[in-house]
């Protein structure tokens, strides 16, 4: 850690470099867009960045940080990391100010204390991850649930680290919802699944409406003891690109830890190869809270309609929305709204719903869009002639006429969509 002397913030001294590092990134990614605009669909991205003078030198600025940072962070130089940080001139981000202390140790695990006496008490460390408890009880679910290499197990949980700064909303917190999977895989073949598992991963975040050019691989360049290979999933939340999940490959490091230190075989049997051995395991670890932060940044909008007005909409996709459709009586009265919770009533073994008769129409419409809720039916006058309801789409603010037996079926097809 270093503190700014000036402001009186404190900082974790490799992030201050890794933001510095991200900003040569984003100057690279300018003249990339600049020049695409240039170029057209003849543009050549890979070509441009090998070529192109500017992209280059950024580049090597890039690389020759990395080579200074991260062989005084594994051989703990600390006067070497705050000597880089005086030759870049980064910052305090919030006075600007250059003025920094020496930079220190820090432990990130969070220490407390278990005993009846204070005198005999025990310390212990909240766990910083979730992963040892699946660890602990690997072989007790591979022989109940009689399960075959490769198989994974998953969990969620609270985890806790002793963040330097707790910043940024929900982004960095001392206690936060972790969802871990460790993927049980044959020696050898862990750095396919690796690849496998990837693939696999951004492809559910895609699945979640987001579009692609808001998530890129991070691959590491400087590898945790227990890792032969790691990459971040990286989202662009509103400062910047940030990691949303890492994926690594474990190597054997855990379990056999847990098989050295505890006396206990925790080998598996492969009938297929006729020998034992201790899986390697592929990671896929992503914070719940962080990907709470990624959707609910990426959909919040303010539109300026074309009367002028604003309107603040919530543009979740609507798999995930909390509610997925309003019901809305036009007025409060003339047998309206008991026509609309009979629609209700129908819909609520389906689906989330939410039935609002106050107010306007219109101002209902506003704080359904602000929530999220994807669809509204409304109930009028027409509806109790011919049965027939208006559904409203949250995004395109389109409506449509559409008959109460098929109000179920249309909502499922367009969440399915």
């Amino acid at each position: 850690m270093i503190d700014n002397k000036d402001s009186k913030k404190r900082y974790r001294a490799d992030v201050l470099v890794e933001d510095f590092i991200a900003k040569i990134e984003g100057k690279i990614q300018k003249e990339v867009t600049k020049a695409r605009k240039r170029f057209g669909e003849s543009f050549d991205e890979n070509q441009f960045k090998a070529t192109n003078p500017r992209v280059l030198a950024n580049v090597k600025k890039i690389e020759d940080i990395k080579n200074r940072l991260y062989p005084a962070m594994d051989s703990d130089n600390l006067d070497d990391i705050k000597l880089l940080i005086e030759e870049l001139g980064i910052a305090c981000p919030l006075s600007g100010s250059k003025n920094w202390t020496d930079v220190r140790q820090f432990n990130l695990m969070f220490s407390t204390q278990i005993g009846s006496l204070s005198e005999e008490a025990n310390q212990i460390y909240l766990r910083p991850e979730t992963a040892q408890g699946i660890f602990v009880n690997y072989l007790n679910i591979q022989k109940t649930g009689r399960m075959k290499i490769p198989f994974g197990i998953a969990q969620i949980g609270k985890a806790f680290r002793n963040e330097i700064v707790a910043r940024q909303f929900v982004f960095r917190m001392r206690e936060f919802e972790q969802m871990e999977m460790q993927f049980f895989v044959r020696p050898g073949e862990e750095l396919k699944w690796f690849e496998y598992w990837k693939n696999e991963r951004i492809k559910w975040h895609l699945s979640l409406g987001i579009p692609e050019e808001k998530y890129r691989f991070h691959d590491h360049e400087k590898l945790a003891h227990y890792a032969n290979a790691a990459s971040d999933i990286e989202f662009d939340f509103p400062m910047g690109f940030k990691e949303l999940e890492g994926i690594h490959s474990r190597t054997d490091f855990d379990l056999a830890a847990h098989q050295e230190f505890s006396g206990k075989k925790i080998q598996y049997f492969d009938p297929e190869l006729n020998q034992s051995y201790v899986p390697f395991v592929v990671e896929t670890s992503i914070g719940l809270d962080r990907t709470f932060l990624a959707i609910l940044s990426h959909s919040y909008n303010e539109e300026v309609l074309e009367d002028g007005s604003m309107r603040i909409v919530m543009k979740l996709p609507p798999v995930i929305a909390p509610f997925k459709v309003a019901v809305l009586p036009l007025i409060k009265k003339d047998k309206l709204p008991e026509k609309a919770r009979e629609i209700m009533d129908s819909l609520k073994y389906d689906y989330m719903c939410q039935y609002d008769e106050k107010d306007a129409i219109g101002r209902r419409y506003r704080r359904q869009d602000a929530i999220g809720t994807p669809y509204c039916i409304t109930v009028d006058h027409q509806t109790l002639e011919d049965n027939t309801v208006t559904i409203r789409e949250r995004d395109s603010m389109k409506q449509d006429r559409i008959t109460i037996e098929k109000i179920s079926g249309i909502i499922a097809e367009r969440i399915n969509d």
